[in-house]
């Protein structure tokens, strides 16, 4: 989210920190912190939410107003900080100079979520915000068997303007903004082949990444991919307070789609 809009996004939560919505705490993994939460009554399915953040590392932690519907719905979260590695498959030495942010999330992420949950997908949903947001749904696209279900709040998906402003990171991670251009989630779309459950929203005022989100509906409308989106409703712009007021839609949606998935013919959860 913008870092002058709203309550500060980098805000992280107090690791002893309880209440009647759950708990969070921080684990390592390979190396890497990430915050965990844990509701006070989980989900019979034992159902996880990866949670993907923004360019600020901004996570719902400190949100109770969005931790009620995680609550509600017994969701754990697991939560990387991948810093400002627009959580691509291209090196951010900010991040990792070995691993790539895509790389890490399949191969240790996951393994790490069976291990300590004894969930896989297509028990776990993906859930993102701006940066984080665009990420989802590009992972989604890349791997929609593994990923059936998506939402991302304004989703930051023509991320390629961010190299012609003069962003260092990303300019360390593509040759250019043609580059960039052509690994964001639009054009990974494949027509024959997309997540099952798929939901984003943007807020009309959000004049930075409205058209992008407008773009990708527009285009999957094209290609008769399902999606669910909301472009209509404005509640604040790039702020927490706009991820408040769409929060249970957007959970909703991930609780709906991961019921479907679980009752899929042929699915062992």
């Amino acid at each position: 989210m913008a870092k002058d809009q709203s309550t500060t996004a980098g805000q992280t939560p107090n690791n002893s920190g309880s209440n009647d919505s759950g708990k969070w705490t921080e684990v390592d993994v390979a190396g890497h912190p990430c915050q965990v939460y844990e509701p006070p009554i989980r989900s019979p399915h034992e159902y996880v939410v990866l949670y993907m953040h923004d360019r600020y590392q901004g996570t719902p932690a400190a949100r109770p107003r969005i931790m009620e519907h995680f609550a509600r719905h017994g969701l754990r979260i697991i939560a990387p900080l991948v810093k400002q590695s627009w959580w691509a498959d291209r090196i951010c030495a900010d991040f990792d100079d070995q691993i790539t942010a895509e790389q890490y999330l399949l191969t240790k992420m996951l393994p790490f979520v069976e291990q300590r949950w004894q969930c896989k997908p297509p028990q776990l949903a993906l859930l993102g915000a701006s940066m984080g947001g665009q990420g989802a749904l590009r992972l989604a696209y890349k791997y929609p068997n593994t990923f059936p279900v998506v939402a991302a709040f304004f989703p930051a998906i023509d991320f390629q303007i961010c190299i012609e402003e003069a962003d260092a990171g990303l300019s360390q991670m593509y040759r250019d903004a043609e580059d960039a251009r052509q690994d964001t989630a639009t054009l990974h779309i494949h027509p024959l082949n997309w997540p099952r459950h798929q939901w984003f929203c943007c807020d009309p005022m959000d004049s930075r990444w409205y058209n992008s989100a407008d773009r990708l509906r527009m285009k999957l409308d094209a290609l008769g991919v399902p999606h669910e989106c909301d472009l209509e409703t404005s509640a604040g712009g790039h702020t927490w307070d706009y991820v408040e007021h769409m929060a249970q839609q957007a959970i909703d949606f991930l609780i709906d789609g991961l019921e479907q998935e679980r009752l899929r013919v042929g699915n062992p959860t």
